[in-house]
């Protein structure tokens, strides 16, 4: 196994949920030689300094300055997400019927909902605490860091039409089991108690959590061949660490590369964290305020740029080829795949996706470009959302995995090696 898979597998267990792929990040950057920064300070940057900011806890930027002059191709972007359809805590989570403890949960994106019973899950997230001064709460992040609940299934002999599809409803068949209790009544604030003593602080100092329930089985590599690997939140991690490793390793002379981990992709994208704020604007105007530039050196300099929005793409399904388009679909392990659309639910200029191809040609790495059946107009990107108030050259790729929003995805094993490389080529 590779040194960059090596690697992607242990990313992937740490990063369980927004906030610790977010700390993943941080801790390969600063192993990189990357400095923090800090938004609401004022920049002081170098020609060749490597950066990174922590705008909020679940999102992620990282820049470096080049040594030479601005040259034409001013910024080198990237953006992926940070986020992954799953399960999401509510405030009062307790739910206590006929001995069992449950919990309460809604759900986040839209995962395949029927993949995450009968699986070891785990809990993590965010959890606020009284302090001192009120609105500065004290933050502590949290993971359970073992098996924790489960979904189980109804068993056959109670649900005789099982296998020929039964729709879950998300507030009965989606609640994890967290234990046993001793009668009604005592199920109140168990959490906050559970938590507390976690977290070794006092239940009443717990104001506030947001808290996930993750799959907390780990990646492994499959096949003949050994040429899959299967693991959790492959969407969108393939990219985020192919981002990270790649302005990490990449060192371009003559301009600014940045890259752009978002949160909330999977709902929207429209909040404070997502790809359609206003904070990586923000960014590039302090980047270039910080160097003796202006707003208008700005302007110009955006409209010279390059973006690519980096997430997962469709593999070709061996069980269901009929649901892609006859020619234009990759297979796993066929490398980085061009997402085209021209109705822009992806990114799609023909120029655009002509430098692509040339930077994967000198880079090594293979490439497949994948448009949807005409009858199936598949999801959508953050790449139109930012292009639409950042308009630079932009295009849509990622790796192509199977299982999509799944609790468990699949992928080629030499795909993340194809865009690690023709990211380092874009950012070299």
């Amino acid at each position: 196994m590779s040194e960059h898979i090596c690697e992607f597998r242990e990313y992937i267990r740490k990063a369980i949920t927004p906030y610790h792929s977010v700390a993943a990040g941080i801790s390969l950057l600063k192993q990189s030689g990357f400095e923090e920064l800090v938004m609401t300070a004022p920049f002081s940057l170098r020609a060749g300094g490597k950066y990174f900011v922590k705008p909020y806890d679940t999102m992620l930027f990282a820049f470096t300055v080049g040594e030479g002059e601005m040259g034409a191709q001013a910024f080198h972007i990237a953006a992926a997400h940070t986020d992954y359809p799953c399960l999401h805590l509510k405030p009062t989570a307790e739910l206590a019927a006929n001995g069992y403890l449950r919990l309460n949960t809604e759900i986040y994106g839209s995962p395949i909902l029927n993949t995450w019973l009968d699986r070891p899950l785990s809990l993590a997230g965010r959890v606020a605490l009284r302090s001192e001064n009120i609105y500065e709460p004290e933050l502590r992040f949290y993971d359970a860091g073992r098996p924790l609940v489960t979904i189980p299934n109804l068993a056959i002999h109670m649900n005789r039409k099982v296998n020929e599809g039964v729709e879950l409803k998300k507030q009965t068949d989606l609640l994890p089991l967290f234990g046993l209790h001793a009668g009604e009544g005592q199920e109140a604030e168990y959490l906050l108690a559970f938590l507390a003593g976690e977290l070794q602080c006092k239940k009443e100092d717990i104001l506030d959590f947001d808290l996930y329930i993750y799959n907390a089985e780990e990646g492994v590599r499959l096949g003949a061949n050994q040429e899959f690997f299967s693991a959790p939140r492959l969407d969108n991690q393939t990219s985020c660490y192919a981002l990270l490793r790649a302005i990490a390793d990449g060192g371009r002379e003559d301009g600014i590369n940045v890259i752009a981990l978002y949160d909330n992709e999977e709902i929207g994208s429209h909040t404070k964290q997502g790809a359609d704020s206003m904070l990586l604007m923000l960014l590039l105007e302090k980047i270039y305020s910080s160097l003796g530039m202006d707003k208008a050196n700005l302007n110009e300099a955006i409209l010279r740029s390059f973006l690519f929005s980096v997430d997962v793409a469709h593999a070709l399904h061996p069980n269901h080829p009929e649901k892609y388009d006859p020619v234009n679909h990759p297979r796993m392990n066929d490398g980085v795949v061009f997402k085209i659309s021209v109705n822009q639910r992806y990114t799609y200029d023909g120029q655009a996706v002509a430098i692509a191809q040339q930077i994967c040609e000198k880079a090594g790495a293979k490439f497949k470009k994948f448009v949807n059946h005409a009858d199936m107009p598949g999801g959508g990107t953050i790449g139109p959302i930012i292009s639409s108030w950042l308009p630079m050259k932009t295009v849509d790729i990622g790796v192509p995995i199977l299982a999509m929003h799944s609790a468990r995805e699949l992928m080629g094993i030499e795909d993340e090696e194809a865009i690690i490389r023709m990211m380092t080529e874009f950012f070299s």
